[in-house]
């Protein structure tokens, strides 16, 4: 049959626009990021592990980090002392539990006071330039002078006494200046965008061009730093402890269970001692190592 002449061709109707997906903001893309880093994934997995056990390490610990065995003095490990005594009979294990509550308590705390001192200085600095970045910056300098160790330990020695909360205290005072730095160069980056610069010529205040524009785009920075910070502040704990300028006996941490290894009689015998401290204090550094790498490429745009 022939086509009539007046009939038009059928047309399928068009079909509807699938709608447009949403922006994705930075943060969403950042975490993303972050989960296909599969080291820093582990490092969190290994980090909150240490996390849970010195929460609980009341209930994992098998005796008291602190009461002394006076019949056990470096005794080898054995079913009620699985690590062993060190050299006062007190037991290893339970030391090491604790151990991780205080050395991460002294990383974490360090890390808060280090990173708002020194933010807080450096943002100000970058920030308003001028007369008060040239102060700021200059009595940086004036501590930067002074090698941390050095400035630490005549801090300490002048202390009649050394508990955790000054510890904390003492090593965020003496380490800030690193810190300061790394954020005024990231305040003045800031400072002179467009939209910035566009902000304040329609007369916004300080506050609110801090609160819009800079934290947003400091934070990235300002948590990569805070890792790197607190991996520092666990291992300067260590080594502070180790020479008898860290968080006094009896109290037990990584750092000052790592003593025992100045013994050479334990060192080659009783290396339940000090071996598993310091597996801690690597592994628990690497962790957070990883978690600082990770967050760096998550939150660089250029990725």
């Amino acid at each position: 049959m022939e086509p009539r002449l007046n009939e038009t061709p059928s047309v399928s109707p068009p079909t509807p626009a699938m709608p447009e997906e949403k922006s994705v903001s930075p943060t969403v893309l950042a975490f993303r990021r972050f989960r296909k880093n599969k080291l820093a994934l582990a490092g969190i997995a290994f980090l909150s592990f240490m996390v849970l056990v010195a929460i609980f390490a009341d209930v994992i610990a098998t005796h008291d980090p602190t009461a002394s065995q006076l019949t056990k003095i470096e005794a080898k490990a054995d079913s009620e002392n699985w690590l062993g005594t060190d050299g006062s009979g007190r037991d290893n294990f339970s030391r090491l539990v604790y151990g991780a509550r205080i050395s991460l308590t002294v990383g974490f705390f360090a890390m808060l006071f280090t990173v708002l001192i020194g933010g807080t200085l450096g943002s100000i600095a970058g920030y308003y330039g001028g007369k008060i970045d040239s102060v700021i910056m200059r009595f940086t300098d004036i501590v930067l002078i002074f090698p941390f160790i050095l400035l630490f330990m005549t801090i300490v020695a002048i202390l009649e006494r050394t508990t955790v909360p000054i510890f904390i205290l003492v090593i965020a005072i003496t380490s800030w200046p690193q810190v300061c730095r790394i954020l005024r160069g990231t305040f003045l980056s800031i400072r002179e965008k467009d939209y910035v610069l566009s902000a304040r010529s329609i007369g916004c205040s300080d506050w609110r061009i801090i609160r819009k524009h800079f934290l947003p785009n400091a934070v990235g920075p300002i948590i990569v730093n805070a890792t790197i910070v607190m991996a520092t502040m666990i291992v300067a704990e260590s080594a502070l402890s180790f020479i008898g300028f860290g968080v006094p006996q009896p109290t037990p941490t990584w750092g000052n269970m790592l003593t025992e290894a100045q013994s050479v009689r334990l060192l080659r015998n009783n290396p339940e001692a000090w071996l598993p401290p310091g597996l801690c204090i690597l592994l628990t550094v690497l962790s957070i190592n990883f978690i600082g790498d990770g967050l760096r490429d998550a939150f660089d745009s250029k990725a």
